[in-house]
């Protein structure tokens, strides 16, 4: 079994007779990603769910569009219709409290290939056009709806801390 790896046991198999212990089977094993795996996974999804904290301590969570660059992630501000730009609630949170999660995964009808990779950092926003340019080129070339109306801005520019995950088998 791959490091990081635990075996997953099915039930066990009834014992044949009496005396007889009965066994137990391995049916697949789950595992715990190193943090290349999970950068890996993370920068190949195409859409991630930004977890920030409110003001009161609630969690906030909504999708974002990404591009990762090494330990960084870099989300925009885009187009899509808002009530105001510099007042959404992640930027908010984020001015308040920059420790941040982002998290994606794969979900599949085949359990077997599920995984899940999440990056924990401290997050900035970025407005100085000098700042954001190299970011929404990013975003830019992974996107292409961004490449015909590239957003704007702000940029949420996090610096990853920590890269963890879990997938239900090695292979993926």
């Amino acid at each position: 079994m791959p490091p990081g790896c635990t075996a997953l046991i099915a039930p066990p198999v009834p014992a044949p007779r009496a005396g007889r212990c009965a066994t137990l089977r391995v049916v697949r094993s789950a595992c715990s990603l190193t943090a290349q795996e999970a950068r890996r996974r993370f920068s190949g999804s195409v859409v991630a769910r930004l977890a920030t904290v409110t003001e009161t301590g609630r969690p906030h969570l909504v999708p974002i569009t990404f591009a990762v660059d090494g330990d960084r992630i870099y989300s925009a501000v885009d187009a899509k219709p808002k009530t105001t730009v510099h007042g959404l609630r992640r930027l908010r949170n984020i001015r308040a409290q920059p420790h941040v999660s982002v998290l994606a995964d794969d979900y599949a009808d085949d359990w077997t290939a599920l995984w899940w990779a999440r990056a924990d950092g401290i997050a900035a926003i970025w407005t100085d056009p000098g700042l954001i340019a190299a970011p929404i080129a990013l975003l830019a070339a992974r996107y292409p709806q961004y490449a015909d109306r590239p957003p704007g801005g702000p940029v949420i520019a996090i610096r990853v801390t920590r890269w963890t995950g879990w997938a239900a088998s090695a292979a993926g």
